[in-house]
């Protein structure tokens, strides 16, 4: 027997082999056939890249939307009536979704595997993840539709690093795509596309509006941090024991919601029944769901407004809370604004009241502003430093301070005499927030609970900012980043010039290694015959029959001594080789 070349070049893929088998449950030796992909391998690859490209915009969605987990929480129980954490599930699902879909897509783009290698319970997997994301996208459009819009406001903090981020993964998959094209030996789509996107991400930049990205000179100091129905995650909102932490935490100002009850005392709450704050279905049962304002001060002051904190752990943060508070938590009722406003004054601190006009029907409808003026007096708070709102019944209003919750023209505020806006941050832009600062109109945004928006409003100038979490906002004594337009160019230009430089080597190092390795296995020698058995991986017909005696008979004439012999076992047949002719 003699020794002959090998009809077929057998590569070591021990990561392919490995994925081979966790995708269908295949352990044994898997050889990647050279053809070109299939529609059904295209099209499998295609759902496995939308939907990884979908998860990873949902799981941008959801870290910012961090900031209003507790706002979603409470639309949801407005829309289902019962109070539910919803973030958790939809959180722990993103995480599992985005690493398994992750896995798949790195593991699958150099060679998109069949549809035939495919196991069932992973084609189902990844197409009832694109179902539930594509769900989720509807549901969250449904009920918190605006929130989409803090995608554009974040970018305004995270730009300059998706920038820097995306150069470093094209760079990485650059690897990849100059692998599959020179393999190729001959021009394709991949590189265009390639091409296409390197020079969109190189010219992003020019595109981004990012506050932080100025002199540090210039910067004003931070903005005035209000309490925004007290410390909400530490205490219950809206409760004596919440505005006391939020003033131990540096809160400048409080903010509350007040509602006039029947009996015409004004008293803090944020819903309009008192089924989610209070044990108002245990005390009193048949009128759970009646509107707060129609009960009386004594039937409101007698609710308990501390065990639902404790239950609900609405911010997750119950465990951080020592025993003597929770203790304290679970005695705590419904805060009247009276009591408040006492402890602001006696803090020196200013207040932000966000009042509920009574309805129609309501015994104090024509009386609720008086009630509240006479609360004012009966507290001893300077006027000086009380706001509210609405900005309405501007005649009866003096030496108090109102606020409107509209985006007006700077026309309209000058024409209604208010010189405070008090604005949710997805309703304002940089340029608002400019513009109203030059004509002295003081800007408060709501709500900020997040050191990344924190900073980008104060890089703005915005003068103050209403939060739920005052503890986490104190310590953030500078923004998060801030940066020269200089020092940013640099950057910017000098990231791309390392991007291209490292793109243009890797293809060029891809040349080189496969034009030596195809070398050194002297492929360059293979007649006609081995190179077209070399690409053969289906099953033997006769035609390839033909075309292994060729090279036989091709060996033969190139050597081969007339003692030596070569036997060939085709899949029917039994044909040999042996000295002085040929028998079948």
């Amino acid at each position: 027997m003699v020794k002959h070349q090998p009809l077929q070049v057998y590569e070591k893929q021990v990561l392919l082999s490995l994925v081979t088998g966790i995708y269908g449950c295949r352990w044994k030796r898997y050889q990647r056939s050279q053809d070109e992909s299939s529609k059904w391998e295209c099209a499998w690859f295609t759902i496995l890249s939308s939907s990884f490209l979908l998860l990873l915009f949902w799981t941008y969605f959801w870290l910012v939307a961090q900031n209003d987990f507790n706002d979603f929480n409470w639309l949801v129980y407005n829309h289902s009536g019962e109070w539910r954490d919803e973030t958790i599930p939809i959180v722990t699902s993103t995480t599992v979704g985005f690493i398994y879909i992750t896995f798949l897509l790195v593991t699958a783009f150099p060679k998109p595997l069949n549809v035939a290698d495919l196991h069932f319970r992973t084609t189902i997997g990844v197409l009832a993840t694109l179902l539930t994301i594509v769900s989720g996208f509807v549901s969250v459009d449904d009920v918190w539709g605006d929130e989409w819009e803090i995608i554009l406001v974040s970018l305004q903090f995270t730009a300059p690093f998706l920038h820097i981020g995306g150069l470093v993964t094209l760079t990485a998959v650059s690897w990849l795509i100059a692998g599959y094209v020179v393999r190729k030996e001959r021009s394709s789509n991949c590189s265009m596309h390639l091409l296409i996107t390197l020079l969109a991400l190189c010219l992003a930049p020019l595109t981004f509006t990012c506050p932080c990205i100025m002199d540090r000179h210039v910067l004003k100091p931070p903005p005035v941090i209000i309490g925004r129905r007290g410390a909400p995650m530490l205490a219950p909102e809206n409760t004596m024991m919440s505005f006391s932490r939020a003033l131990q935490h540096g809160a400048s100002s409080l903010e509350a919601d007040v509602t006039i009850s029947v009996d015409g005392v004004p008293f803090l709450m944020r819903d309009h029944t008192l089924r989610r704050t209070t044990d108002v279905s245990k005390v009193f049962p048949s009128r759970e769901h009646e509107d707060a304002s129609f009960f009386n001060w004594t039937e409101i002051h007698s609710l308990n407004a501390g065990h639902w904190f404790l239950e609900s752990d609405p911010y997750w943060t119950v465990k951080t809370l020592s025993p003597k508070d929770r203790s304290r938590i679970g005695n705590l009722t419904i805060c009247s604004l009276v009591e408040m406003l006492r402890l602001a004054a006696r803090a020196n601190s200013s207040v932000l009241l966000n009042i509920r006009k009574p309805a129609p029907e309501h015994p104090r409808f024509r009386s609720w502003f008086m009630d509240t003026l006479w609360t004012l007096q009966k507290a001893g708070i300077s006027h000086r430093k009380v706001t509210w709102a609405p900005d309405t019944d501007r005649g009866r209003v003096r030496g108090l301070l109102q606020t409107t919750n509209e985006k007006l023209s700077v026309e309209e505020i000058r024409h209604r005499g208010i010189t405070s806006l008090t604005i949710h941050y997805r309703k304002i832009s940089h340029h608002d927030i400019q513009v109203y600062l030059a004509h002295n109109v003081s800007v408060t945004v709501y709500p900020v609970n997040e050191p990344w928006l924190y900073s980008v409003l104060w890089c703005s100038g915005v003068p103050s900012v209403s939060s739920d979490a005052p503890q986490v906002l104190q310590k953030v004594p500078y923004p998060v980043w801030l940066m020269s337009h200089s020092a940013y160019n640099f950057i910017w230009i000098s990231s791309d010039l390392v991007s291209v430089a490292v793109i243009m080597g890797i293809f060029f190092f891809q040349k080189y290694v496969h034009f030596h390795r195809y070398k050194r296995l002297g492929m360059q020698n293979y007649n006609p015959e081995q190179i077209m058995l070399s690409a053969v991986v289906r099953r033997p017909s006769r035609d390839v029959n033909i075309m292994k005696e060729k090279l036989i008979f091709s060996e033969l004439n190139n050597g081969l001594g007339s003692t030596e012999e070569l036997s060939l076992y085709p899949e029917n047949s039994h044909v040999g080789y042996s000295h002085g002719g040929l028998s079948c």
